[in-house]
C-alpha cells in the first residue's frame, strides 16, 4: 500500500505540471483558435531562464521562479503581437507553421555554445530532503510541486471567474467578434491571454526542473504530451484539460511502475488512443 501511495504522489507531482502547461495552450486555443506549437519552447525557455537567475543572479529560488514567469509571459505576448497578430487572417496552416518556426528557432538559440550549449543543465532542489507521510517516503520538491501547482490552478480560477478581465476572456472564448461589438479591446486579451499562458509553462518548468535535466529538446517531448491532453480533454476545454493532465500522468505512472517505464510514454498514449476511440470529441466540450 506505501508503494502504491507514493506513486500515487508521484503521479499528483507530474499531473500538476502537465495541468499547468496544458492550461497555458487550451486559453492560447479557446481565445485566439491558435494551435500554439511553440508553447513547448515557452516552457523549455522558462527552465533556463530559471537556471539562469539563479547561478548568474545569485537569487533564491523562488525568485528566479518569479522572473522566470515574468520573461517568458513578456516574450509570449511579444510573439503574439509580432507572429500571430499579422496572421490573424491567414489560412490556418500559416501560424502553425510560425509556430513550429518558434519552436525551433528558440531550441537553436538555447543550444548555441555562446547562449546555455546543448548540455543539459541541473537545478538545485531548494527544499532537499525527503519526508515521511504515514511510511510513504516523498521528497520535499514533489510535495512542494502539488501544493504550487493548486494554488496556481486555484488563482487562475479565482481570475477567470471573478475577475473582470478574467471575464473578457471568457468572453473572447466564446465570441471573438461580439465580444469586439460590446466594447472588449480583443488585441489587448489576446496578448495577455499569450502572456498568461508563457508564465504558466515557465512556472511549470520551473516547478519539475530541480527532478529532471534541462535540455534544449525538453519542448519538443511536453508538445507532444499538451496537445495529447487538450485533445483528450476538449479542445478549448479547462476541465478538460486539468482532468486530461492528470488521467495521463496517473497512466504513465502506474504503467510504468507496474509494466515498465520504457513504455510509460507509450502506455499513456495509447490510453489517448482508447479514449479517443470511444469519445472522438473530447471528455468534455469547449466551455465546460
Amino acid at each position: 500500500m506505501s508503494t502504491v501511495l507514493q506513486q500515487l504522489f508521484n503521479a499528483l507531482a507530474l499531473g500538476g505540471v502537465y495541468a499547468l502547461v496544458a492550461l497555458g495552450l487550451t486559453l492560447v486555443y479557446g481565445v485566439m483558435r491558435v494551435p500554439n506549437f511553440a508553447h513547448g519552447g515557452l516552457y523549455m525557455l522558462g527552465a533556463y531562464l530559471t537556471y539562469a537567475a539563479l547561478t548568474g543572479l545569485n537569487v533564491g529560488y523562488v525568485p528566479a521562479l518569479i522572473l522566470s514567469a515574468l520573461g517568458v509571459a513578456l516574450l509570449a505576448a511579444l510573439m503574439e503581437r509580432v507572429i500571430f497578430h499579422p496572421l490573424r487572417n491567414a489560412p490556418h496552416v500559416h501560424p502553425m507553421i510560425a509556430a513550429i518556426g518558434v519552436l525551433f528557432f528558440l531550441e537553436a538559440l538555447i543550444s548555441h555554445p555562446r547562449v546555455f550549449g546543448p548540455d543539459f543543465k541541473q537545478i538545485a532542489e531548494p527544499l532537499p530532503g525527503i519526508v515521511n507521510l504515514g511510511g510513504v517516503t516523498l521528497t520535499w520538491q514533489r510535495l512542494l510541486i502539488i501544493a504550487a501547482s493548486v494554488l496556481v490552478m486555484l488563482g487562475l480560477n479565482y481570475f477567470l471567474k471573478r475577475t473582470l478581465t478574467g471575464a473578457t476572456i471568457e468572453a473572447m472564448s466564446q465570441n471573438r467578434e461580439g465580444a469586439r461589438l460590446v466594447g472588449i479591446n480583443t488585441n489587448r486579451v489576446g496578448m495577455l491571454t499569450f502572456a498568461i499562458s508563457g508564465a504558466l509553462a515557465a512556472v511549470a518548468a520551473s516547478l519539475i526542473a530541480p527532478i529532471n535535466a534541462v535540455t534544449p529538446s525538453m519542448g519538443e517531448v511536453m508538445n507532444l504530451k499538451v496537445f495529447a491532453i487538450i485533445i483528450l480533454g476538449g479542445m478549448g476545454s479547462v476541465p478538460g484539460a486539468i482532468v486530461g493532465a492528470f488521467l495521463l500522468a496517473f497512466t504513465e505512472v502506474f504503467g510504468g511502475f507496474y509494466i515498465s517505464l520504457d513504455f510509460a510514454d507509450v502506455i499513456g498514449f495509447a490510453m489517448l488512443v482508447i479514449v479517443l476511440a470511444l469519445r472522438p470529441q473530447g471528455l468534455f466540450r469547449k466551455g465546460t
